[in-house]
C-alpha cells in the first residue's frame, strides 16, 4: 500500500500535511463514533451503518456539529476524543 496523505482542508495557503493513522485489524471491544455533520440525508447514512454495527456487536455514540457551515466546536471535538476510539463523518446530500 502507499502512503497516503491527507490534507486539512482549512488552511488552503499553508495545507498542514498529516500522515493517515493506521487502521485498526478489528472492531471487536472499540467504540466507534458517527458524526453528523448537519447536511440533508447524513442522519439517514449514519443510521444505516449504525445498523450494520449494532448487528456485530459494536457500541456506538451518536454526535451532530451545529452546521455544516463551520467546523466541529472545541468541546464537541474533545468529547468525541475521548470517548470513542474511532469516528466515521457522514455526509451526504
Amino acid at each position: 500500500m502507499t502512503d497516503n496523505i491527507l490534507l486539512d482542508p482549512t488552511a488552503e495557503r499553508a495545507p498542514a500535511q498529516r500522515a493517515r493513522l493506521a487502521r485498526p485489524t478489528s472492531l471487536e471491544g472499540k467504540v466507534v463514533g458517527l458524526l453528523d455533520i448537519s447536511k440533508p440525508r447524513g442522519n439517514v447514512f449514519l443510521d444505516r451503518i449504525e445498523e450494520q454495527l449494532a448487528d456485530m456487536g459494536i457500541e456506538v455514540k451518536r454526535y451532530a456539529k451545529p452546521t455544516f457551515t463551520r467546523i466541529a466546536p472545541t468541546e464537541l471535538k474533545q468529547q468525541m476524543a475521548a470517548e470513542v476510539d474511532l469516528l466515521v463523518e457522514g455526509l451526504a446530500d
